[in-house]
């Protein structure tokens, strides 16, 4: 996980640096890069468009300050710290609106941003997978699972969709559906089961 945060410093150093000398290029990098992580912070807890845009123009405005009035140096990836400025101004903003208070503290109590934004990462990394492996299914099994899981269907409406004698005999066959899903997300994760 180390290698993974260096890596990216030398690149974040020299996005900063042309912040710091007033390279617009720089600063459409900064949006294009990191909007679309804090829109979906925003839009998750409450808020909206316009919200996100104003807490992204906020937070590049401590960055912009802080890299230009003091000796700032990048200890994590600008990823992480532009994450954790916008989670800060959004909370702020919630509590001083109290739109939010009941999840607020569910919120604040996310302790490390850096790891908090590496799991929401690896979450999507394996929906993608899970997603490849349901495309992967074939049918009936994948619209089996999908009326399931995704559309909250019971198991005496997948019966009568399908054709199938009793809700037990359905059952039985989502269950073996769900086996050769598992083995495509294993499969497609270069695990074995």
């Amino acid at each position: 996980m180390r290698n993974k945060i260096n890596s990216s410093i030398p690149a974040d150093n020299n996005l900063i640096q042309g912040i710091r000398d007033g390279a617009t290029n720089s600063l459409d990098s900064l949006y294009t890069a990191y909007f679309p992580m804090i829109l979906q912070l925003v839009l998750h807890n409450n808020g909206n468009e316009d919200d996100a845009k104003d807490i992204f123009q906020e937070a590049v405005i401590v960055l912009y300050t802080k890299i230009t009035t003091e000796n700032f140096e990048l200890k994590s990836k600008l990823k992480t710290y532009i994450y954790a400025v916008c989670r800060h101004l959004w909370l702020k903003k919630l509590n001083q609106n109290s739109r939010f208070s009941a999840q607020t503290y569910e919120l604040e109590s996310v302790a490390d941003v850096e790891i908090d934004l590496e799991q929401h990462e690896e979450k999507n990394e394996q929906f993608k997978l899970m997603q490849h492996a349901l495309g992967q299914l074939g049918e009936p099994c994948r619209t089996i699972i999908e009326e399931f899981y995704l559309n909250n269907r019971s198991m005496q409406e997948i019966c009568e969709q399908f054709g199938y004698t009793n809700a037990d005999n359905a059952k039985t066959q989502k269950y073996k559906c769900l086996q050769r899903l598992k083995k495509l997300f294993f499969k497609d994760e270069g695990l074995e089961l």
